[in-house]
């Protein structure tokens, strides 16, 4: 007989995407549906749920998961692409400058697939641009006049995105701006604006707020940009264009507009 294959043999993404705890009752259930297995095939899932249950309980390495990824990075991308990668060794020319949130969940290289040398990316908190000040905010600053008067990036991104734990901080704080971390609050306070702006709709939910808050505080951003007079110079000689964005991965939606929050139509899978 033969043994259907889609049952036994998952992709490895769906693999990916479940706990070890689920399949391993998923291949358990298979097999006690499936009395009539051949032995070869019976004894093949057996052998699976006995890895999984290995795997599970195996401390994580965080060295061999940094030597494991390096060498997929070595042999499936950098030895496979030696021409960009020779020419990466000579210098970089990224038409991007990107502000990003820091969450682990929207990596914008990964979103927008990005590839090396494309963009030049700034990461924080609920990915804010402060306001030119060369002492509070000089990090930053650097960061923008490097991208902007040494790389010559031609599109300065800034990409909100759902759920931002940031944002959710900042719309949490007490109205006498009383705080309770260290820098987070502090932090995310350069967005100040925005919540304003979204407290003043008070008929929606906190959550809807935040979500609005999420999306102003880009706006915010992009204001911001233009306290720095090399970023104000580019847009004057139009060498430099503002673009603020939003994604949300809870639908899979991606929406981008202009300076002047020309909206374009979201992009969904």
């Amino acid at each position: 007989m033969t043994v259907p294959e889609s049952p036994c043999k998952k992709k490895k993404e769906d693999m990916a995407g479940e706990s070890y705890e689920e399949a391993i009752a998923g291949l358990t259930k298979l097999l006690s549906e499936k009395a009539d297995l051949e032995g070869v095939a019976a004894a093949k899932i057996k052998q699976i749920t006995a890895e999984l249950n290995a795997a599970g309980s195996k401390p994580f390495n965080p060295d061999q998961r940094v030597q494991t990824g390096f060498a997929h990075f070595k042999t499936e991308k950098y030895e496979k692409n030696p021409d960009l990668y020779g020419e990466l060794a000579k210098g970089q020319s990224p038409k991007f400058m990107v502000f990003a949130c820091s969450d682990s969940r929207v990596c914008p290289s990964h979103v927008l697939d990005f590839q090396p040398g494309e963009a030049f990316v700034v990461r924080n908190i609920a990915n804010m641009v402060p306001p030119y000040d060369k002492t509070k905010y000089s990090g930053a600053g650097a960061a923008i006049e490097y991208a902007v008067l040494h790389l010559k990036v031609e599109i300065i991104l800034v990409i909100g995105h759902s759920c931002c734990g940031g944002i959710k901080g900042l719309m949490s704080i007490p109205d006498d701006g009383t705080t309770a971390s260290e820098f987070i609050e502090q932090w995310v306070q350069i967005c100040t604006p925005a919540k304003s702006k979204v407290k003043a709709d008070s008929q929606l939910s906190f959550q809807e707020q935040c979500t609005n808050c999420e999306k102003e505080a880009v706006n915010v951003s992009l204001g911001n940009l233009l306290t720095y007079p090399f970023v104000r110079d580019g847009l004057v000689k139009k060498t430099l264009t503002l673009k603020g964005a939003h994604y949300n991965f809870v639908d899979g939606t991606f929406e981008l507009w202009d300076l002047d929050f020309k909206i374009t139509p979201s992009v969904s899978v």
